[in-house]
């Protein structure tokens, strides 16, 4: 129901300034609103009937469990997806590098990689193609399937090769890399001239004695002690002098005698001990007095040589000086004692 609109005020007593009077508003009838209707009420539904429960058998009970398992199943599958990537990630990873390996191993042994060419080196006296001609048989074989045994067996008919080594160089070449026995000299044997190294390994044997080689005269044999003694001081020697060595004796381990060829100067060297020294003074003195006015070189003690002059030879001033031998001396100089052969002329620092 609406309300009706307030009626205006009435003018003030004894005001009249001649205005004009107020408008009147009419009093309208008051309007009747019907109320919205009432919404209808749903009926309720009629209650469901329930299906009738029967007996439950084997046959529901294992539905139902299997429905319960897929129905887990899912739910595992669903939360161990991303596991299952990771997985299946590493899986195949594993798999690309087994058949990277086995395909290597594959081409590794098969004829993509044979022997075609066989290469020697560090031969001086040894004639390569006969070492080739040797290890013939490893041609065609495989680099990882060659037998070292059946290259043992073949480079053991070469008593100068030492040591060696093999090298694969793929895809088709095999690499021998040979240490040759250094020979020390000569030893006079019933067979002839046997030429050996430094262990007693025979070279060679020959009906005329090899030049280039000293003549050995060692008491005791190949097995001694001086022969190890003298093997040692010839390989301790620099090439210039070892050239210029014609014979080696020694009787004991202690005596070892050198001598150089075209002047018969005798170096007494005395045991291997400290041959390194001995080899830098020998070197040095002989700078200083060529062998061809000295009889003899005596080393025994690298600390204080002698050397003797040949006849005729007198001491002159600088014949003597300092020299020094170098780290093996611990920073010591080494005075050389000059020992003229005539009574007269000689001196001893």
């Amino acid at each position: 129901m609406r309300r009706p609109s307030p009626l205006p005020p009435p003018p003030a007593p004894g005001r009249d300034d001649g205005a004009a009077p107020a408008p009147v508003v009419p009093i309208l009838p008051e309007r009747r609103i019907d109320p919205a209707p009432a919404p209808q009420a749903t009926p309720p539904e009629p209650p469901r009937a329930e299906p009738p429960v029967g007996p439950v058998g084997m046959r529901d009970v294992w539905r139902a469990s299997r429905a319960r398992r897929r129905a887990l199943r899912a739910e595992v599958r669903r939360f161990t997806a991303r596991q299952r990537r990771r997985r299946m990630l590493w899986l195949g990873i594993a798999a690309a590098v087994v058949l990277l390996v086995l395909g290597t191993v594959g081409a590794a042994y098969s004829p993509l990689f044979a022997v075609e060419r066989i290469e020697v080196v560090g031969t001086s006296t040894l004639d390569p193609a006969a070492v080739t001609d040797a290890l013939a048989a490893q041609v065609g074989t495989p680099l990882p399937l060659v037998d070292e045994s059946e290259v043992k067996a073949a480079l053991v008919q070469f008593p100068l090769v030492e040591s060696y080594t093999l090298e694969a160089q793929p895809p088709h070449g095999l690499l021998v890399r040979i240490v040759e026995r250094t020979p020390v000299g000569v030893l006079e044997t019933r067979a002839g001239f046997t030429v050996v190294d430094a262990a007693g390994v025979a070279l060679a044997t020959t009906a005329q004695a090899p030049s280039g080689q000293p003549m050995l005269q060692i008491e005791g044999g190949v097995g001694s002690r001086a022969f190890t003694a003298a093997g040692m001081v010839m390989r301790s020697l620099p090439e210039p002098i070892r050239l210029q060595v014609t014979a080696v004796s020694a009787t004991t381990a202690d005596d070892v005698t050198l001598t150089l060829g075209g002047t018969d100067t005798t170096v007494v060297w005395g045991s291997a001990e400290d041959s390194a020294e001995k080899a830098v003074v020998l070197e040095r003195a002989m700078i200083s007095r060529p062998p061809a006015d000295v009889v003899s070189y005596d080393v025994s003690s690298p600390k204080a040589i002698v050397v003797r002059l040949a006849p005729g030879r007198r001491i002159l001033p600088g014949m003597w000086r300092h020299a020094r031998v170098g780290p093996a001396a611990g920073r010591r100089a080494t005075y050389l004692q000059i020992r003229n052969c005539i009574p007269s002329n000689s001196l001893t620092l």
